[in-house]
C-alpha cells in the first residue's frame, strides 16, 4: 500500500505537476483548444502514454489546469482577507490585488473567460470548471456586500461581478491604460451608492405619511 511518504507516489506526483505546470504555460499562451497532447508531452519530455495514465482525455488536463488556477485565485483572495477584517477594507484589499495581477507582465486574460469562450457545450466540464470560479466570486462577494450591511447584498455583489469580470476582459484590449486601472475606483463607488440606497433605522421607524 502506497503511503503518503512513498516515493514511488511522490514521482508520480511530479509527473503529474509537471504536465499541469507546461499545459498551464501553453493554454495560457495560446488558449487551450489550440494546443494539441502531441505539443504537450513534446514540452514536458513525458511519454503520452503516461500523460494518458494521469489525464485520460485532454479535457481533463484542462480541467485540471484551470482547478489549479482556481485554487491559487482563492489562496491569494484568503491571504488578503485575513488581513482585513473589515469588510470594507477587505473588499478595496480584494480589488487592489486583482487589479495588479490583472496588471502583471504575464497576464493573458481571466483563464476562466478566455476557455469558456473556447468549449461551446454548455454541458462540457469544461465549462462546469469555469463556472464553478465564478460562481465562487459571486459567492464571496455577496457575503462580503451583507457584511456591508447594504438593501441589496446580492444586487451590490452583481455589479461588483461585472465590475472585477469586465476588468480582467478588457485588460488584454487595452493593455496598461486600460479600464481596469478605475477598477478599486468603481468598486468603491458602487459600494458608495448601494449604501445610499440603505434605509436608516430612523427612516424605517418612522409613521407612514397619512397614518395615524
Amino acid at each position: 500500500m502506497a503511503t503518503s511518504h512513498d516515493p514511488k507516489q511522490s514521482r508520480g506526483t511530479a509527473v503529474r505537476d509537471k504536465l499541469v505546470d507546461v499545459a498551464d504555460e501553453l493554454f495560457t499562451a495560446r488558449g487551450a483548444s489550440n494546443v494539441g497532447v502531441d505539443e504537450i508531452v513534446a514540452s514536458s519530455g513525458i511519454a503520452k502514454s503516461t500523460l494518458y495514465r494521469w489525464f485520460p482525455a485532454k479535457d481533463d488536463l484542462v480541467v485540471a489546469y484551470l482547478r489549479r488556477r482556481d485554487a491559487d485565485f482563492w489562496v491569494q483572495w484568503d491571504t488578503v482577507a485575513a488581513r482585513h477584517p473589515d469588510p470594507h477594507d477587505e473588499l478595496v484589499g480584494q480589488l487592489r490585488w486583482i487589479r495588479a495581477y490583472i496588471g502583471s507582465p504575464r497576464f493573458r486574460g481571466c483563464p476562466f473567460l478566455n476557455t469558456t469562450a473556447e468549449f461551446a457545450a454548455p454541458d462540457h466540464p469544461v465549462r462546469h470548471a469555469c463556472l464553478a470560479n465564478k460562481a465562487e466570486l459571486r459567492r464571496r462577494l455577496t457575503d462580503l456586500a451583507r457584511r456591508l450591511a447594504v438593501a441589496d447584498p446580492a444586487g451590490l455583489a452583481d455589479q461588483l461581478t461585472l465590475v472585477v469580470d469586465g476588468a480582467f476582459a478588457s485588460s488584454p484590449v487595452f493593455g496598461d491604460d486600460g479600464p481596469q486601472a478605475r477598477l478599486v475606483d468603481a468598486g468603491r463607488a458602487l459600494v458608495a451608492a448601494a449604501a445610499r440606497t440603505t434605509p436608516s433605522p430612523a427612516s424605517t421607524n418612522r409613521p407612514t405619511e397619512g397614518r395615524s
